[in-house]
């Protein structure tokens, strides 16, 4: 424990588990990286509020995923905000931090007084999981329902991976003494293995049929779930977020009769996987026609990363599957135009 009480807990997931009642967990607190993501958008205060929900949610369930390169939580709804998407990318080697980036689309004309979670609408909410080059994306998609995306994170669990699954969450500014106000975010994952999976036939007790936990736990394994969910219930939104309150203070103070037991910490920091060299692989299937289209009066191709808000400028002779020129502006012969 000495190890873990010199760390700096902000921007970190503590993993830990309840060796009595055998359910596993995760406290995240969330400092720069958010106030990197939110700082970065003029986003009102709704959308901001799902952005931080989505990014808080992405840190929790990442480390929990035997992932190898990336898991996306995406939001797609009919309402004035379209879009919440988060990417988690895992460290690429032991001991390196994990990466997160957020973002939103929206109609700001249509938003209202309502809360966040209702201006989303109709719609959907997918986790994929991309382990890289050579295998194929897992893709899982639930309803919005339960009138939170921690909520919808929890029904995808129960209801595609019949894991009983248990989010805290809480978000916001925050100002500490002689510090300037940021953004910071805290939350608790709880999550537990089903004994018996239910037949896909039978349907849930939640909302238009959803599968929840009790529908999968029983006896003694659903005493155990409800009893450190009742606990779970008694934190407080400054003990979340701290930051005063270490992450193995809270564990304690809320499950120190459950005997918790943490283990080594994953760093996280904001990072963006847009580079130069992607745009134009995504710009890779368009013709001279489709560029030309895209061409400003300026004669450049121009585009932004909608995550981290990086601009880039091309030639447009550089671009396409027809292009006449590389990246550096050299002639390409029309034999290596067919090659490519």
């Amino acid at each position: 424990m000495n190890k873990i009480n010199q760390i700096a807990w902000d921007d970190t997931v503590l993993p830990f588990q309840l060796d009595r009642s055998d359910i596993r967990g995760r406290v995240a607190r969330l400092d720069g990286v958010l106030e990197h993501i939110l700082s970065r958008h003029n986003y009102p205060a709704p959308v901001s509020a799902l952005v931080a929900e989505v990014a808080l949610l992405a840190a929790l369930i990442g480390p929990t995923i035997s992932l190898r390169w990336k898991l996306s939580l995406q939001v797609r709804g009919s309402g004035a905000i379209r879009t919440i998407a988060a990417d988690y990318y895992a460290p690429a080697t032991e001991g390196e931090p994990a990466r997160i980036r957020a973002w939103a689309s929206f109609d700001e004309a249509r938003l209202d007084g309502r809360p966040p979670f209702e201006q989303i609408g109709e719609g959907y909410f997918a986790i994929l999981i991309d382990q890289g080059q050579g295998t194929t994306p897992y893709q899982g998609i639930t309803p919005l329902a339960g009138g939170s995306l921690s909520a919808c994170a929890q029904t995808y669990f129960a209801q595609s991976e019949q894991l009983p699954t248990r989010f805290a969450l809480t978000h916001g500014r925050s100002q500490m003494a002689g510090e300037a106000e940021h953004w910071r975010a805290g939350g608790v994952m709880l999550q537990t293995l089903p004994a018996t999976p239910m037949s896909g036939s039978e349907g849930g007790s939640g909302e238009g049929g959803l599968i929840e936990a009790a529908d999968i736990l029983q006896g003694a394994e659903s005493e155990d779930w409800n009893r450190a969910n009742i606990l779970l219930d008694t934190v407080e939104p400054l003990e979340l977020i701290g930051p005063s309150l270490a992450p193995t203070d809270l564990l304690v103070r809320l499950f120190h009769e459950e005997a918790p037991r943490v283990f080594d910490p994953q760093r996280v920091e904001f990072g963006c996987s847009c580079t130069a060299d992607r745009v134009r692989d995504t710009l890779s299937i368009y013709s001279a026609k489709d560029i030309g289209h895209m061409t400003t009066p300026e004669g450049i191709v121009t585009a932004d990363c909608q995550f981290c808000g990086a601009h880039y400028e091309f030639d447009p002779k550089s671009l396409g599957f027809e292009a006449t020129v590389d990246a550096e502006g050299n002639p390409i012969e029309p034999q290596d135009r067919a090659a490519e």
